[in-house]
């Protein structure tokens, strides 16, 4: 996997992933930032949120549940002194479907926190408290 950041000027960076797709990081306004991209820590933490999303979208296909939406809220603190690392995050499931099982749901949620979501466990690794919850909201017929 690989990654280019070039500097736009100021503190703004584009980022590139190896599979080509790109994105802007901007700073905050008093270090010169335009406001024009994501922070680099919101993008660690869209990434995790995306990469646990991934498994148990996944986990819910394979287990033929009929979601019509998964969405996953992340609620994050970082420590007041430098370097100000993530030490809580907290992950909220919102998972609409017809006739979802929440056993189903409840073990996706599970085993991406436990076994397959990278982002989280490198995080859980480097000191982060993750906890995770889920609703399961009915899809009217």
């Amino acid at each position: 996997m690989q990654a280019r950041i070039q500097w736009q000027g100021e503190v703004s960076f584009r980022a590139e992933s190896g599979s080509g797709h790109s994105v802007v990081m901007d700073g905050p306004a008093e270090l010169g930032g335009l406001n024009k991209g994501a922070r680099p820590m919101e993008l660690m933490l869209m990434g995790m949120g995306g990469c646990t999303s991934f498994d148990v979208m996944t986990m819910l296909k394979k287990s033929r549940q009929q979601v019509t939406r998964c969405e996953a809220v992340l609620d994050a603190e970082r420590a007041d002194a430098v370097p100000a690392v993530f030490t809580k995050i907290h992950v909220h499931f919102i998972v609409e479907g017809v006739g979802l099982n929440e056993a189903h749901v409840k073990r996706a949620v599970s085993l991406s926190a436990e076994k397959y979501c990278s982002a989280s466990i490198m995080l859980q690794a480097g000191g982060v408290e993750i906890t995770h919850d889920y609703e399961i909201v009915e899809t009217p017929v």
